[in-house]
């Protein structure tokens, strides 16, 4: 398709859209603690748990590149 591979399609898709994917819930979760009134400490604790998902999802990128040596 347009001269891409399915593999490199399935790349794209998965680095750029589940990290836009991410952005997106960042939004989400401030919009529901704002709304929720929750506070600072609330809301730490809403992006802290949202914070360890991303920076998994990061380290997995990370890891990845270093084992193939690319």
């Amino acid at each position: 398709m347009f001269g891409y591979t399915e593999e490199q399609i399935a790349w794209f898709g998965l680095t750029f859209g589940v990290g836009a994917f991410m952005l997106y819930m960042l939004f989400i979760v401030l919009q529901l603690a704002r709304e929720s009134k929750a506070g600072r400490f609330g809301t730490f604790v809403l992006l802290l748990v949202l914070g360890f998902g991303m920076l998994g999802f990061a380290a997995k990128g990370l890891i990845k590149f270093f084992i193939r040596g690319e």
